[in-house]
């Protein structure tokens, strides 16, 4: 079996060490004879920074490295190009200055690589100045390849003072490309994000963004067809440590890892955790626990709003085509960072509708319990155990257990999250039911009413109707007011080709209590 290339971001140590690759130059080859100046944005971890060493080897003209690949006998390879491959994963920038100073360190070291020697000494005249003389040096143009651009303001928009220096310190370096077109033969970009004024986009006539390109759509990640193709000789064993057949692994793996999807058509798995999992044989969060979104997670709870990983959201092309740093919507942010994906896209709208969702068990199952715990402080690592004893204390119709981890949740919320008004309290026991795994839909509407809340599980279908009081009634009064109120208006009749559980919640101050009931029986 080929080695795993888990943490190998460079292609010749990949192709010399016997490791595992995903032919990805069919893509390349297109997109180098096409066109010239390219934005690709996808999250961390998907193999963006391999893509560029992958462009940095064809531009080189290392032959050798692509044997048996697509593009080895498509390829002119006596045709070799200066290359500037600035990567800002090792580039300091903590401060304005710092960052400064790291670029301008960069195009020495550029030019000491290349024998030449720099009389600019403004960041933006000493590039323009690095990439003219490339060209005259060599008699080829120049391969620009900028890997995760957009670092030096991602991993500050907690800080305005940092980002906004460094957002301006990067609109200086760019802006002379415009200048040097001439001395260009291609310039290919990646990053999470699209930010406006950088001038990065603006300096570059705006660079074709093949971000949601239907023909780049698996430029990164491993299609289905790609999966069993190139880890065949992993199924096995791994099936056979998880007590699985191969069709029961790959729909396991398929439900956890696949689901991204850039057209809405064709899906690919988040090659980090592929390669992890076969690696390790077990199902686990590989990917998401790689970088805590701790800044998602703030925004999310600034700002009040999770429904964009509770339910589908649905954007236009418009929300993709760049963002502001200091404003940007939590929409846009989950999208770019991985954690919401294109599910869908309506092209009989005008313009096209995307539909965007969570992309996989992974994502959905880490993302909720961070969420839980951003929301309650209830400890990340208790919430699945919690999950399962709600699950069943509601098939148990065991009300007092019920209750006591309802409680619980509640004392994890610091009162100044606390609301006095029953819109909250409902908003508030949807999000606790979501964040548990539940299938549940807030306010249903029937023939007679609205429903507060139905979730179902198979074979099972529980109605519930929420009570508030700020003290002043009884909880037990709101409990018998809410299960009234379902019976009376028969809340539970279209489900009734299945087991259905009535449940009622009354928030009473900062106390709650439930009762459960069983069409046509009550529990004791």
């Amino acid at each position: 079996m080929k080695n795993l290339p888990i943490g190998t971001q460079s292609f010749s140590v990949l192709r010399n060490t016997d490791c595992l690759y995903v032919d990805k130059t069919e893509h390349i080859y297109r997109m180098i004879t096409t066109g010239r100046i390219y934005f690709l944005s996808r999250p961390r971890r998907f193999g963006k920074s391999l893509l560029v060493s992958t462009l940095e080897a064809v531009f080189k003209g290392q032959k050798e490295l692509f044997d048996g690949l697509y593009i080895q006998d498509k390829w002119d390879w006596t045709q070799q190009y200066p290359v500037i491959r600035l990567d800002f994963a090792g580039r300091s920038h903590r401060t304005g200055n710092e960052l400064k100073v790291s670029l301008d360190q960069f195009l020495d070291e550029a030019a000491r690589k290349n024998n030449l020697s720099l009389e600019m000494t403004e960041l933006s005249d000493k590039f323009g100045e690095l990439i003219e003389k490339l060209h005259l040096s060599t008699g080829q143009q120049v391969v620009l390849l900028v890997d995760e651009y957009d670092k030096p303001i991602t991993d500050h928009l907690s800080n305005p003072e940092v980002r906004e220096t460094n957002k301006n310190t990067l609109h200086d370096f760019y802006q002379v490309l415009k200048a040097v077109d001439e001395h260009i033969r291609l310039i290919f970009l990646t990053g999470v994000s699209k930010f406006s004024g950088v001038s990065v986009f603006s300096a570059l006539n705006n660079p074709d963004d093949i971000t949601i390109d239907e023909q780049y759509a698996t430029i990164c990640g491993y299609t289905q067809e790609e999966l069993e193709s190139y880890f065949t000789e992993y199924f096995d064993e791994t099936a056979r440590y998880n007590g699985m057949d191969r069709a029961g692994l790959l729909d396991a793996i398929r439900m956890w890892y696949d689901g991204y999807t850039w057209d809405g058509r064709t899906s690919v798995y988040n090659p980090f955790s592929t390669l992890l999992f076969f690696k390790k044989k077990r199902f686990d969060n590989y990917w998401f626990h790689t970088g805590t979104p701790t800044f998602l997670m703030e925004l999310l709870k600034k700002r009040n709003n999770i429904a964009p990983v509770l339910e589908p959201v649905h954007v236009y092309s418009s929300a993709f085509e760049g963002y502001d740093p200091a404003n940007i919507g939590e929409v846009s942010l989950l999208f770019q960072t991985g954690y919401l994906t294109v599910k869908k896209i309506d092209l009989s709208s005008r313009p096209p509708q995307y539909t965007l969702g969570i992309p996989n068990e992974e994502v959905r199952t880490s993302f909720l319990e961070y969420l839980l715990n951003s929301y309650s402080d209830y400890p990340t690592g208790l919430v699945r155990p919690l999950i399962s004893d709600m699950q069943q204390h509601i098939h148990d119709g065991d009300t007092t257990e019920l209750e006591k981890n309802l409680r619980l949740l509640l004392a994890n919320i610091p009162s100044t999250l606390h609301i006095k008004r029953e819109a909250y309290y409902h908003s508030m026991f949807l999000t606790w039911m979501k964040l548990l795994g539940f299938d549940i839909q807030g306010e249903v509407i029937t023939s007679i009413g609205r429903i507060d809340a139905v979730w179902q599980q198979p074979e099972l279908t529980v109605v519930a109707e929420i009570k508030y009081s700020a003290g002043k009634v009884k909880a037990d009064s709101l409990l018998n007011a809410a299960m009234e109120q379902i019976r009376d208006r028969r809340y539970y009749e279209k489900y009734l080709d299945r087991r259905v559980i009535l449940m009622a919640v009354a928030f009473t101050g900062k106390e709650v209590r439930c009762r459960l009931e069983e069409i046509g029986k009550k529990t004791p």
